[in-house]
């Protein structure tokens, strides 16, 4: 009898612990990504000078860029400079704009990439997907999958808490994405990626139950391997409908409506505990609400600082983000009124937890 499979393409290396940047240049070699260090460093302003000088010894042969703004044209511009010489992979060191520039760059000339986290702010990390400025608009490219995954805890120890918490928001909206893509198989007839799915909801279920907090290196290492786990399940569809539904087009349109409110994993965690109320799911509403508590996160608008009118403008304006996807916000439909009143029935329900 054959045997049927699919190719995946995956990280060849997935490495998440302590000291990992000072010990890059054994860990590309080691790989089989870069035996001489001949790679293009890219960095942010921020941790720049720390990085370059932590990586000199064991990268001789690299040459530092230092890149800033999360913008089209930064990426454009770092993808020039690589032009300079043959490098064995480029590699991203940072939070998630100097990663998603450095994947934009490095895609553009079908250049290894490698990614290596300094903070858990989303699941970009491991994505196949780079979220840039263009024209003042921020939007989601197409790019090839990081060819290794790095993740340094002594960074992610040091960077802002705040930041890192984020990600906890963006691994548990996992769970209502994927209540989404469910609701539109029964609406629509739209097919689920069994494996996609998979990937997805172990790493939020993971999460969503963790007794620990950011405090702790067990816990750490969780939320980073449940956001390269989202990341895998991006690549494995082809698209991010495992990670991204309802929630993320409340994000999204939060981010263009009211730029700054507040960090992608804030407010994909506050459209997933919104949506799910929507949905009626009493039991995973609770233990989303929990979470988020626990965990010090925004989950009503006032957390973040949006007043009721401005929420219902999100709310009406956030399927217009995502036109091509169904969610709950499509299938309910909801006029403005409407919003209003299901808002203020969640505010209490939250209260009430």
């Amino acid at each position: 009898m054959p045997l049927l499979a699919r190719s995946v393409q995956t990280p060849l290396h997935i490495d998440v612990r302590r000291g990992a940047v000072a010990d890059l240049g054994r860990i590309l070699a080691d790989g089989r990504i870069s035996a001489g260090g001949d790679v293009a460093v890219v960095v942010g302003p921020g941790l720049g000078e720390r990085i370059a000088e932590l990586i000199r010894p064991s990268l001789g042969s690299a040459d530092v860029y230092t890149t800033s703004g999360g913008t089209l044209d930064a990426a454009l511009e770092l993808s020039a400079k690589l032009r300079s010489r043959s490098y064995d992979a480029v590699v991203g060191i940072g939070g998630g704009t100097t990663v998603d520039i450095a994947k934009y760059a490095a895609t553009r000339w079908a250049m290894p990439m490698v990614s290596v986290a300094t903070s858990l702010a989303n699941d970009g990390v491991a994505s196949p997907v780079a979220s840039l400025i263009n024209d003042g608009i921020k939007g989601s490219y197409g790019v090839h999958i990081p060819i290794g995954v790095i993740v340094d805890l002594d960074f992610v120890e040091n960077g802002p808490e705040r930041v890192n918490r984020g990600g906890i928001g963006d691994v548990i909206s996992n769970l209502s994405a994927l209540a989404d893509w469910e609701l539109a198989r029964e609406v629509r007839g739209e097919p689920v990626d069994g494996l996609a799915a998979s990937l997805s909801r172990m790493g939020a279920e993971a999460m969503i139950n963790h007794p620990g907090d950011m405090t702790d290196d067990g816990f750490v290492t969780v939320l980073a391997e449940a956001l390269i786990s989202s990341g895998l399940a991006m690549a494995v569809c082809g698209s991010s409908r495992p990670s991204s539904g309802g929630c993320h087009e409340l994000m999204h349109a939060t981010d263009s409506l009211f730029p700054g409110t507040a960090s992608h994993g804030e407010l994909a965690g506050l459209g997933a505990l919104f949506c799910t109320f929507l949905r009626g799911d009493e039991q995973r509403f609770a233990q989303m609400a929990d979470c988020l508590a626990r965990h010090q996160l925004p989950r009503t608008p006032a957390d973040v600082g949006l007043d009721a009118d401005q929420f219902v403008e999100i709310v009406t304006f956030a399927p217009r983000t995502r036109p091509d996807r169904y969610t709950i916000l499509e299938h309910l439909d909801m006029k403005p009124d409407e919003i209003r009143g299901r808002l203020a029935e969640y505010v209490d329900a939250v209260a009430a937890r």
